[in-house]
């Protein structure tokens, strides 16, 4: 082209008309009205010139158009609503008229800026070297595909314009909305408590509850134009298109408390967990997403709604305090199972969570004494430094049996092999265990835990004793002892290591205990654990006692019921978590946090404490922690304690504001 760009990108004159009117006025004002008789004629004739320019302008500029066609990054004179902008300013120099019609421009002095005809879109994506909007502009209600590129003059490089073409896509929208909308979901929807429902009671009394139950959930899915079959006694198979989900959300899946009115004559109430599977290519994987919704929402304790998409879980529900639904024959199976594992396994590493704790170690040591009962000898990896459970560690280095099995991660991945089992207690999230490499290194994998489970668990394990009804890992790990070994093959240092956990995680017996929490302590007893030794092993020296207090002197109170520790300087975990704690013992105080700065990992730690009415895992799973409903932690990357506590709060308010 001859002419350059900028040529055509001429500056606003408007500024210049305003001070030739404010010259006229002031000609008037002094009564020169031969110099303002002038002065008017001058500026209308540059008016007139100006509007004659402007219109060749747009001519030049529709002639540059039409030849940019040419150049291979425009997008090309197409018969499309099209315009020219300045990419830095945002001015609109030049549209031709099916642009004009669909957004009502009309000619004026001023140039349109393009913020002002589209406030919700911007040009970023022109800077950023894309050639089509990320979404599409309404105008109306229709919708427009936003494409273009940047112009450059061959003459300067440094001179530019975008070219924007609108193309009218709302028909494809609009069946691309339908098609998202009209997907299929498949949802499985089960009692979850059956068994303890109707456990015992007459046939008459079963088939009571049982129309009562169908009722419930008919009347409930009965909204919704979907599909509902009863598959088993306890099962049902429901259907319904994608559009329908939002609004299933919205009323927080009323079911799950609604069905809880139905109880039987001992008191028992029902409580149903809706396993939710979307996004699947086909019903098949819908319905295989629906079955792992269903897995996870049971091992988080039930009573709850678990939405499984192609990425990711969604958690809706759980807040209610879980109930017991164990049996003495699943332990049973497990320790057979765990046995012939052991037996078939060549090195054997037994791990827990970063920072171990006495319920770490004591179920580490509980399955030592299985596997040193089948003729092997497993190594634990514990980190001998960065652990909450010194006192216990350094009486197990003392013992025999242990010389040479307390290792690091580092060292057990020089010893595993393709025969190796490894063992994961008192953790099932990947990101916590004490050695992240050696989980990824070794593919045969158990877990014994009892925290609810969250959305990045570890997968793909040979055995799973997942129960989130149990008080702690320890817990677990003795009733496997009863059916694994004889009363003489458990050290005394191992009950009082098993015992401690019991104690530490049920705060002395006071919260998360059942029939099974004392059975198995009682058991440990007769063993040999002393409880005056576990005292002392849970003892603090008088500067931890102290810095303890600091902590609870140092808390502010929210919501009347919750207080709040946060912390300007580091302490240890086991302070920590024996402040919140302790927290719990003031009048009036339900739930406690407790978080400081670890400088050492970079990290944010929160404990989280309750009596079990306020969910305290839901709250700190919304900061990527996890827990129980009782006991609950969280570890926050990347922030500070400031910023970790406004997120606390606005976890804690949703928590409350969606009860």
């Amino acid at each position: 082209m001859n002419k350059k760009l900028s040529r055509l990108l001429w500056p606003n004159m408007v500024i210049y008309f305003v001070i030739l009117a404010a010259f006229v006025a002031a000609a008037v004002a002094l009564r020169q009205y031969l110099l303002a008789a002038g002065e008017a004629l001058v500026s209308a004739v540059g008016f007139i010139l100006f509007r004659f320019s402007r219109v060749r302008r747009k001519k030049a500029l529709a002639e540059y158009t039409r030849q940019s066609a040419e150049q291979p990054e425009a997008v090309g004179a197409i018969p499309f609503a099209s315009a020219l902008v300045q990419p830095e300013s945002g001015e609109l120099v030049w549209y031709n008229e099916r642009f004009a019609e669909l957004t009502g421009l009309r000619d004026r002095m001023v140039p349109y800026q393009f913020s002002e005809i589209f406030p919700e879109a911007d040009l970023d994506w022109l800077q950023n070297g894309q050639s089509e909007a990320p979404a599409p502009l309404c105008i109306g209600d229709r919708r427009y595909r936003t494409a273009g590129g940047l112009v450059t003059d061959p003459d300067d490089p440094d001179q530019s314009v975008a070219a924007i073409y609108l193309m009218d896509e709302t028909q494809l929208l609009l069946l691309k909305d339908e098609y998202a909308a009209s997907r299929p979901v498949v949802s499985v929807i089960l009692v979850d408590n059956y068994d303890e429902l109707t456990n015992n009671l007459p046939d008459s009394s079963v088939s009571n509850i049982n129309a009562a139950i169908d009722e419930q959930i008919r009347r409930w899915t009965d909204r919704i134009d979907g599909l509902l079959r009863k598959v088993e006694r306890n099962r049902y198979l429901f259907l319904f298109e994608a559009r329908d989900l939002p609004a299933m959300i919205d009323e927080k899946f009323s079911i799950v408390e609604s069905i809880r009115s139905i109880s039987n004559a001992r008191g028992v109430y029902a409580t149903i967990s809706l396993g939710i599977g979307r996004d699947g290519a086909d019903f098949t994987e819908g319905y295989a997403f629906a079955n792992l919704a269903i897995e996870m929402a049971l091992a988080r304790g039930g009573d709850q709604a678990v939405i499984k998409d192609r990425y990711n879980f969604s958690f809706y529900g759980g807040r209610h305090t879980e109930t017991d639904r164990r049996t003495k024959v699943k332990s049973r199976v497990m320790a057979s199972s765990l046995c012939e594992l052991i037996s078939q396994s060549g090195s054997i590493f037994i791990m827990g969570h970063q920072n171990a704790d006495l319920d770490s170690l004591g179920a580490a040591c509980g399955v030592m004494c299985i596997c040193r009962k089948l003729g092997k000898k497993p190594s634990i990896v514990i980190d001998r430094e960065k652990n909450a459970a010194k006192i216990l560690l350094d009486k197990l280095a003392d013992q025999p049996e242990y010389r040479g099995c307390l290792i690091s991660g580092q060292d057990a991945l020089l010893m595993a092999d393709p025969k190796s089992l490894l063992i994961v207690v008192d953790t099932n999230r990947p990101d916590r265990v004490e050695s992240k490499p050696l989980l990824e290194c070794i593919h045969r994998i158990c877990v014994i835990d009892h925290h609810r489970r969250a959305a990045d668990y570890i997968e793909q394990v040979v055995m799973n004793l997942h129960d989130p009804f149990a008080s702690s890992a320890s817990e677990l790990v003795t009733e496997l002892l009863q059916y694994a070994v004889d009363s003489t093959d458990l050290l005394p240092v191992e009950a009082q290591a098993l015992l401690s956990g019991i104690v530490l995680d049920t705060k002395n017996f006071g919260m998360r205990t059942s029939g099974r929490t004392f059975e198995a302590a009682a058991f440990l007893r007769r063993l040999g654990a002393d409880t005056a030794d576990v005292k002392r092993i849970m003892q603090n020296d008088m500067d931890a006692t102290l810095q303890r207090y600091d902590i609870v002197q140092s808390a502010q109170v929210y919501r009347e019921t919750i207080a709040i520790a946060a912390l300007d300087h580091t302490v240890s975990r086991v302070i920590a978590a024996q402040a919140a704690d302790e927290l719990l013992t003031i009048a009036g105080i339900t739930t406690s946090f407790v978080l400081y700065p670890d400088p050492d990992s970079g990290q944010v730690v929160v404990s989280a404490r309750s009596f079990g009415e306020t969910n305290v895992q839901v709250i700190v799973e919304a900061l990527g922690g996890g827990g129980n409903a009782a006991i609950a932690g969280a570890q926050i990357s990347d922030k500070s304690v400031g910023t970790v506590l406004t997120e606390l709060i606005a976890s804690i308010d949703r928590y409350f504001e969606s009860a």
